[in-house]
């Protein structure tokens, strides 16, 4: 079995330094795609952002909001994506969890985590592992917060290197996929996906972003005017590219993930070049890191500290469900939904 050979797998919260180096770098980008950027299509969408269309799917853009800390806006940006494909170098060890946002990101990141690393950590008190000390989004951190650091999490000789991004698969970085990175595609069905997106945008309005109701939500969730929608067509991209390379793309759904997890994380790490051993099954490995990664855990440990300044570790972790939808949509936004679904899933084997 490979064993991972990182160092320090997760950084510690950003001090100021990182700070005004990651503004340099984004008003470097700002400078160098402002002619780029100017010819965007552009209208008003989520949380009454201005959102604009890159590659066919909305973005953030720098321009539209101050240069914050507090949300990551400044790096899961159209500036930020225009110089990753222009200058991302990628190794080909990488591995990658894709998503939309809200699809079960946090939770996957530290299934990846814990099965990449568990011959690393098996030894060590429980008390130390990465995992019970600190959020899966430093484990497993955003490319595009990477790309900008200043003290990037992984050292150059570190193999293999996690990352996540919600990049559609038009838009990722061709390193990416020259290099032959793994990728790990995560979707989860819209209704959840939405409402999930309503309940963790409403957390953050107090930094200059406007409250929606659930009616609002639905609207620009329909029409596709949140960041990285629409939710069909980057679902759509990354299914299409898992069936034409099997092998570097695995296709996976919340869904199924919840009802099946001990037999899904195994087919994880199998996929990702560190599968079990049968005398790791049988002495319970699987179940261990089930455990650990659980979301009552996750939320034990998350309950305090922030993952960023102004963001809380806690906004990462509701109530995780399959169906919580059925709790706050209408019959007839549920009916909508199915019948956008059923219309652009249309031929291809995606269920929820």
């Amino acid at each position: 079995m490979a064993v991972s050979n990182a160092s320090p797998p997760f950084v510690s919260e950003p001090r100021s330094e990182h700070h005004e180096h990651q503004k340099a770098k984004i008003g470097l980008f700002s400078e160098r795609y402002k002619d780029k950027f100017k010819a965007l299509p552009k209208e008003k969408g989520w949380m009454g952002e201005n959102l604009y269309m890159y590659q066919g799917f909305w973005y953030r853009s720098n321009n539209a909001h101050a240069l914050s800390v507090e949300t990551n806006a400044h790096a899961l940006s159209i500036e930020t994506t225009m110089a990753m494909q222009d200058s991302l170098q990628s190794h080909s060890t990488d591995i990658y969890l894709i998503t939309q946002p809200k699809s079960g990101t946090t939770w996957v990141k530290s299934l990846m985590f814990a099965t990449v690393n568990r011959a690393k950590y098996k030894t060590n008190s429980l008390s130390t592992h990465p995992l019970l000390i600190s959020n899966p989004h430093n484990c497993v951190p955003f490319i595009e917060q990477e790309f900008i650091s200043k003290t990037p999490t992984y050292v150059q000789e570190s193999s293999p290197r996690l990352f996540s991004t919600h990049l559609p698969y038009t838009s990722l970085p061709q390193s990416i996929l020259d290099a032959g990175c793994r990728l790990v595609y995560l979707c989860r069905n819209p209704k959840d996906v939405m409402v999930s997106w309503f309940y963790f945008s409403n957390k953050f309005t107090h930094i200059n972003l406007s409250p929606m109701t659930m009616e609002e939500m639905f609207e620009v969730f329909t029409k596709g005017m949140v960041p990285y929608g629409p939710y069909w067509d980057h679902v759509k991209e990354y299914y299409k590219a898992s069936c034409e390379h099997p092998t570097k793309i695995l296709f996976l759904t919340f869904e199924v993930h919840k009802m099946d997890t001990s037999n899904q994380v195994k087919r994880l790490a199998e996929f990702m070049g560190y599968p079990f051993t049968k005398f790791e099954e049988t002495e319970g490995v699987v179940e261990e890191i089930v455990r650990l990664c659980s979301l009552e855990n996750l939320k034990e440990v998350n309950k305090h500290g922030n993952y960023r300044e102004g963001v809380p570790n806690d906004v990462f972790f509701r109530k995780g469900e399959v169906g919580g939808w059925r709790n706050d949509l209408t019959p007839e936004m549920s009916q909508i939904l199915d019948d956008i679904t059923k219309e652009k899933f249309q031929g291809l084997d995606i269920s929820f």
